[in-house]
This record gives structure tokens, C-alpha cells and sequence, in this order.
């Protein structure tokens, strides 16, 4: 807002200001303003034209009052505050919801519930209104917050499968278990034959899911599975380094790792050079994801890549034809093994 020739306080532009520098009717600013429906394009070209010239800006408050819309979404991530900072794969994600939502005119709004307590305030704010919809992220099995969004009624799309719910919850998801086919089977391809794994959490869909395609794999190359070359992770460097360190201990023969996580695949590169080993002459390393983890990482981690764009794009796409009504939609993409230094 900015002052007029006489120091007083100049009021904003409204639809009515819109409409006269349009030509035509407050109604059909109010039609291209939501969604140009019924809209000739001529009219559509000046109501644009007219916005820009005039400075309009919507008053979602007011809309809102019409709608019952806030015309915001949350992102709704269910992990401690500190794995948003650590982990790079969720600001990959919340920055192209945001690109993605953007394009629609929508604001995205972070919410961090990693324990009970913040849980509880953001679902009495997520269902009293303040949102359209929901973006959930990282949904452990067994976590209820998934269940009382879908009881509340607020459309939900979530980042990966949810585990048990699969078939009443939008979700789009890459495909973890053929991703990680690809991996072991590549690392088999090299020789190696003791190949360990780093498991991500069991109770979430990508650590059941790449444990069951390293699984399958060995099979089908008649390789007795070894429970020895099994340890479990949690996502974190921290956990990439303990696991490595269990495998060592347990299978020191062994000669690769598939990592369930780039940033673990970070934990576990650490591990191996204290411990002495090459990577790859000794050890060969293939991570998950391909994020900002495997790029960084010495040497630069062979990985799986997720198509991060993608997935972001086609959650908020599917999440607004659940805030329009449609039925819930399952989306699962490819995934691209990336070779570089590691293995």
C-alpha cells in the first residue's frame, strides 16, 4: 500500500477497480479468478491485463469466507525436527511441492510433528480448517496420524506406500523394491559376492521394500541370503555408521554393501575408511536416492536415483483432485540406477 498526493494512505485495488479497467462485469473477474470458467478469451486477456495494471492481489480471507477454502496446504512431515535439517531428500521434496503448488497460486505451509505433543496441536489445526489437504511425509507403520486425517475427511496424498493402507490412501511413491534389484543385481555384476545390506526402518514402506528386492535378487542368482549381512539403519548418517560397523563385526569378509539411504551410505563410507577398507577395491557401496548425499560423498556414491521432481509434482496433482472431489489415486514411478565412483 503506498501514499497518495496528499501523504494519506492509499487503499489497495479491489475487483471492482479490476473489472472497470477490464471492461466488463464484476462477474466475470470473479469467473477468471476462479478458474476462468465460462470466460471468452478476450475477457480473460483483459481481467489479466487489468490485474497486472491495477497491482490486484486475491483476498484469500475473504475468499475463503465464500469457498470454505483456506487455499493453502500443509506439508506434513512426521519425523524429529532434526532429520528435516539433516536429511536432503525432504527439502528436495518441500521445494517442488512448493514449485508445483505455486503454479496453482497455493501456499505451502511446513509442519514439523515429530513427537506426540506436536502431533496433537497440528492435527486440531490441520482439522479445524486451516488447510485443504495434506502432503504426508515419512508415515511409520502403525502411526495414526495417517488414520485420523482420513477419519477427519481432509484430503491426503502420501510420499511413499503407505504400509496396511494402501488401498484407501492417495499415495505416489517410486519403486523402491525394483530400485533395489537394480542395485544388487549391479553389484553382483561386479564380481562381489558377500553383499550386506543397510535396511532403512521396517516400519516404513522404503525399508521394507529395498530389503525385499535385495532379497529377491540373491535368490534368483542362488545366493543364500545371510542374516549375518543384514543390519538395520534409521535414515541418519549416524545409523548408516553403527550398522556398518554390526556388519563388520559380524560378516568382515564381506565385499559390498547396498545402502538403504544416500545419507546412511555417507555413515557407512566412514565406517569402512576407519576400518581400513577401499572403497571399491575392497568394498563396493551403492546407495539410495540420489540426493545432495551422493555427490558429496568420497567417493561419489553409485545410487538409485529417485525421480524427486516428479514425485512432488504428481503428489500435489493428485492431491488437489482429492481436494476437487476425485477418489484417491495410487501413483509408483521408475527409478534409475546411477553409476559413479563407489561401485
Amino acid at each position: 500500500m503506498t501514499m497518495n498526493a496528499t501523504g494519506g494512505r492509499r487503499r489497495p485495488p479491489t475487483i471492482h477497480d479490476v473489472a472497470r479497467e477490464a471492461g466488463v462485469s464484476r462477474g466475470t473477474v470473479s469467473r477468471v479468478l476462479n478458474g476462468g470458467h465460462y470466460v471468452s478469451p478476450s475477457s480473460q486477456e483483459a481481467v489479466n491485463a487489468a490485474i497486472r495494471k491495477t497491482g490486484y492481489v486475491v483476498n484469500r480471507h475473504a475468499r475463503s469466507l465464500i469457498t470454505g477454502r483456506s487455499d493453502s496446504v500443509g506439508f506434513l512431515l512426521t519425523e524429529p525436527q532434526e532429520r528435516f535439517f539433516e536429511d536432503p531428500n525432504f527439502n528436495v521434496l518441500l521445494r517442488g511441492c512448493t514449485q508445483a503448488l505455486a503454479a496453482h497460486d497455493i501456499p505451502l505451509l511446513l509442519m514439523l510433528a515429530g513427537t506426540p505433543d506436536e502431533r496433537r496441536r497440528i492435527m486440531r489445526y490441520i482439522t479445524a480448517g486451516h488447510v485443504d489437504g495434506v502432503l504426508l511425509v515419512s508415515s511409520h507403520s502403525g502411526d495414526s496420524v495417517t488414520d485420523e486425517l482420513r477419519e477427519a475427511g481432509v484430503p491426503l496424498v502420501a510420499c511413499g506406500k503407505p504400509i496396511g493402507q494402501a488401498s484407501k490412501v492417495s499415495y505416489v511413491a517410486a519403486d523402491d523394491r525394483d530400485g533395489a534389484r537394480d542395485m544388487v543385481r549391479h553389484l553382483l555384476s561386479l564380481g562381489r559376492r558377500r553383499v550386506g545390506t543397510v535396511t532403512g526402518p521396517l516400519d516404513t514402506p522404503g525399508g521394507v521394500d529395498r530389503l525385499a528386492g535385495y532379497r529377491e535378487i540373491l535368490a534368483e542368482e542362488g545366493i543364500e541370503a545371510d542374516e549375518r549381512l543384514i543390519a538395520s539403519g534409521d535414515y541418519s548418517r549416524a545409523g548408516g555408521e553403527a550398522a556398518a560397523a554390526q556388519l563388520l563385526d559380524r560378516a568382515p569378509d564381506l565385499d559390498a554393501v547396498f545402502v538403504a539411504s544416500d545419507l546412511m551410505a555417507q555413515g557407512v563410507l566412514t565406517t569402512l575408511h576407519r576400518a581400513g577398507r577401499r572403497v571399491p577395491e575392497d568394498v563396493a557401496v551403492g546407495g539410495f536416492d540420489d540426493s545432495p548425499a551422493a555427490l558429496t560423498a568420497r567417493p561419489a556414491l553409485t545410487t538409485v536415483r529417485q525421480p524427486w521432481d516428479r514425485i512432488s509434482a504428481e503428489m500435489v496433482r493428485v492431491l488437489l483432485a482429492r481436494i476437487s472431489g476425485e477418489d484417491p489415486a495410487a501413483v509408483i514411478l521408475p527409478t534409475e540406477l546411477v553409476i559413479r565412483g563407489s561401485a
